[in-house]
């Protein structure tokens, strides 16, 4: 994954050179808000975005944005039905919660090169930041009890116990909705920054690739994993395909005090 990331600037960077030249004879919608989705690949999970971005002037405008993430810790490994003697499915020995991650954002969005040709590419750069609100969900595992032949003679479900739970061959997952009522919740604050690559044929519609890196801070260190080297503070690369309508919006928007703030 982390290669990918690294080859992402040279890929836009021909896509650029080479789809720029068939003329564009649209009508421009130069003063335009926009509602778009996307989904993201990170190199801690992946997830979802809702964007509403309400333009300030043509080339600015004010970013409001939910996502919703799931984050893994690096030390997870999935033991596969390959490795074990009972389990028919696979799961990461050893894992606390299942840890997810709602963000709710405001920025600024600022173009810097402008798409005049029919099939070109506009570039953007971007920055959101906010509360972010940490969710974790229990983990609980079915624990094998087997008898000298190696035959199962009883089961229970548990949490993982770092001492009892040694042999993960006596293991598998339970249903995700075991432990669905002792969900908790870790408040925190994100920053967001990235830049935008829009190829859309038609003004209309938005297609985009989004590139950028993403600061989780929580308020206390998230147990994903029954080991000491659990974060608090966790830094992410992301790569987004975002999709979505662009609105006309140049008769009826006026600035508000958020953009004004923004911008200054």
């Amino acid at each position: 994954m982390k290669k990918l990331f690294i080859y992402i600037p040279f890929i836009l960077t021909w896509s650029l050179t080479f789809a720029q030249g068939e003329i564009d004879e649209q009508d421009k919608i130069f003063y335009r808000n926009e509602r778009t989705f996307a989904a993201f690949l990170t190199s801690t999970g992946i997830g979802g975005n809702f964007r509403y971005a309400r333009r300030i002037t043509a080339f600015k405008k004010t970013l409001y944005e939910i996502d919703l993430v799931n984050i893994k810790h690096p030390k997870e490994v999935k033991i596969s039905t390959s490795t074990t003697t009972l389990t028919s499915r696979s799961f990461v020995y050893g894992k606390l919660n299942n840890f997810y991650n709602l963000r709710a954002g405001i920025g600024l969005q600022k173009e810097i090169f402008q798409k005049f040709d029919k099939g070109g590419i506009s570039i953007r750069y971007f920055y959101n930041a906010g509360p972010t609100l940490g969710i974790k969900k229990p983990v609980y595992y079915y624990i094998y009890e087997i008898n000298a032949k190696g035959e199962i003679i009883g089961q229970k479900i548990e949490k993982f116990d770092i001492i009892q739970h040694v042999d993960p061959r006596l293991m598998s997952k339970a249903s995700f909705f075991n432990g669905i009522n002792e969900v908790t919740f870790t408040p925190g604050l994100y920053c967001k920054g990235g830049f935008t690559f829009e190829f859309g044929r038609y003004d209309e519609i938005l297609h985009a690739i989004e590139a950028g890196v993403i600061v989780d801070a929580f308020l206390a260190k998230i147990p994903i994993m029954a080991i000491e080297n659990n974060k608090q503070v966790f830094f992410s690369l992301f790569l987004s395909y975002r999709f979505g309508k662009v609105m006309d919006s140049r008769f009826k928007n006026r600035k508000t005090a958020i953009d004004e703030i923004i911008v200054q």
